[in-house]
């Protein structure tokens, strides 16, 4: 049962670890590409360590054949998962902020086209909005 965790485990890790390479470079449509097999490989993830919480085999920890080994390996992957699951939110997080902004620069620079012209109480036209300039620095 510890097997099938420890498999379920890597398999997340790396689904994780790509869909983050993808992130940190800004490939929005690669990270995308790797959401199916994230999802799997996170449903895995929860069927084993249900299995596992089933049958005991997770409390039982360091009993039995290869108890030390299983217990290191599975601390070691639960480092592991932790600190990918950390990056990932990061970067998620990141990647929808970015989008967002995109998305309100080109909402803000077609509103003034998409609205008649008007006039101001003074009975001028009103300035013209200008849009800010947005950047983005990615790091490969």
């Amino acid at each position: 049962m510890m097997h099938a965790l420890l498999t379920a485990g890597l398999r997340l890790a790396e689904a994780l670890r790509a869909e983050n390479i993808a992130l940190a470079a800004m490939d929005l449509s690669g990270a995308a590409a790797v959401t199916e097999a994230k999802t799997r490989a996170l449903d895995a993830f929860a069927a084993a360590w249900a299995a596992a919480q089933k049958t005991g085999a997770a409390a039982a920890g360091r009993e039995g054949p290869g108890g030390e080994e299983a217990h290191a390996a599975a601390t070691a992957l639960a480092d592991r998962l932790a600190s990918l699951s950390a990056e990932n939110r990061r970067l998620l997080e990141y990647a929808i902020l970015l989008q967002a902004k995109v998305i309100e620069t080109i909402a803000g620079a077609a509103l003034p086209r998409s609205m008649p012209p008007t006039y101001a109480a003074s009975g001028q036209r009103p300035a013209s909005r200008s849009t800010p300039a947005v950047a983005f620095v990615s790091r490969i």
